[in-house]
């Protein structure tokens, strides 16, 4: 059975450590720098051979460098032998291009999922999709993780009057996601936009 390595990008380190201390593990070696021209280089420290391989990167901050890094990162550990890459994306980079809305619009959502997917990821895990469909842009699986049950938990423990608070959503989209949240805190939805 192979073991786990988990590896995280630079978009979110502190996240990554927190992970890594969850499950007890070390975090993988590797050392990401840019060359002047500002391209972005991986050096994975240590085999992978055989290895079930994780490697967090959230699609936030400075997106293009991040999901760059991510491919590259996805590959080297797919050149090197690893028996699974795993892609742990919290923020999904382009979710809200996810369909063609104007003439000669990309769906910018389904090119990201074919770049991890050639980039050689076997499986990804993110949270929160802006929509389900994006899921059906892969080849392959595909975890959609919820946020709304932490959330609702924090709420009730760092809120002390939140039977008394308003979720505003920013728009008609956000409401649909945040309907949920309201019913299970019997509070009112207020949309603007």
């Amino acid at each position: 059975m192979p073991n786990i390595v988990l590896f995280s990008g630079s978009s979110h380190q502190d996240l990554s450590q927190r992970v890594a201390e969850r499950l007890g593990l070390e975090l993988g070696k590797v050392v990401t720098k840019k060359f002047s021209n500002q391209e972005t280089s991986v050096e994975i420290g240590e085999s992978v051979r055989g290895e079930d391989v994780y490697i967090i990167q959230s699609g936030c901050g400075e997106i293009n460098d991040n999901l760059m890094e991510l491919l590259i990162m996805i590959n080297a550990c797919k050149i090197a032998s690893s028996s699974r890459v795993t892609a742990v994306i919290p923020c999904f980079p382009y979710a809200r291009q996810d369909k063609k809305d104007k003439s000669r619009a990309p769906i910018s959502a389904k090119l990201v999922a074919n770049m991890l997917s050639v980039a050689g990821a076997d499986h990804i895990i993110t949270m929160d999709l802006h929509a389900s469909q994006i899921q059906g842009f892969f080849d392959i699986p595909v975890d959609n993780l919820y946020a709304e049950p932490a959330v609702l938990q924090w709420i009730k423990e760092n809120i002390l009057e939140w039977r008394n608070c308003i979720i505003v959503s920013p728009d008609a989209g956000g409401a649909k996601r945040i309907s949920i949240t309201q019913s299970w805190l019997g509070l009112f939805i207020n949309v603007y936009g």
